[in-house]
């Protein structure tokens, strides 16, 4: 049996580049919150990164999930990329302006999140609507 050899489109390589890079900060960020942060910033902070470390690593798979459609559905890519956008844009919006409260940013920066949170539901919708489509069911070999 001989190997399947599949191209990777230039956007979903990029996607899947971008999956990886953030999901490794996400662990490193993850480390440094139980060892290094809890001298520094008291119990709130900590929960508050706890969460923006979370969705940060659970939104990383969400990207990987886009990055890996773009290559087997790439006519839908419109919908990936797209998703994609929305994905990264909840990672620094969100995640962003929890961190940076966490690191002494005013608090009323706190309400920035919700428009990340917003663009973490805007890219899921899309991603859905990306399988939804009439052609959901034909993938590329």
């Amino acid at each position: 049996m001989s190997p399947i050899s599949v191209e990777i489109p230039r956007p979903a390589r990029l996607i899947l580049l971008l999956a990886a890079i953030l999901g490794g900060l996400s662990v490193a960020l993850g480390a440094f919150g139980a060892h290094g942060l809890r001298q520094m910033v008291g119990p709130r902070e900590q929960e508050i990164f706890e969460t923006a470390v979370r969705y940060q690593f659970y939104h990383c798979f969400a990207l990987a999930l886009v990055g890996v459609l773009g290559i087997l559905a790439p006519p839908r890519a419109r919908w990936w990329r797209l998703a994609a956008i929305a994905f990264v844009a909840g990672l620094f919006l969100f995640c962003g302006a929890l961190y940076a409260i966490v690191f002494g940013a005013p608090r009323w920066f706190g309400a920035v999140a919700p428009l990340g949170g917003l663009s973490f539901i805007v890219g899921w919708m899309l991603l859905a609507i990306g399988l939804g489509s009439k052609s959901a069911s034909t993938l590329q070999r």
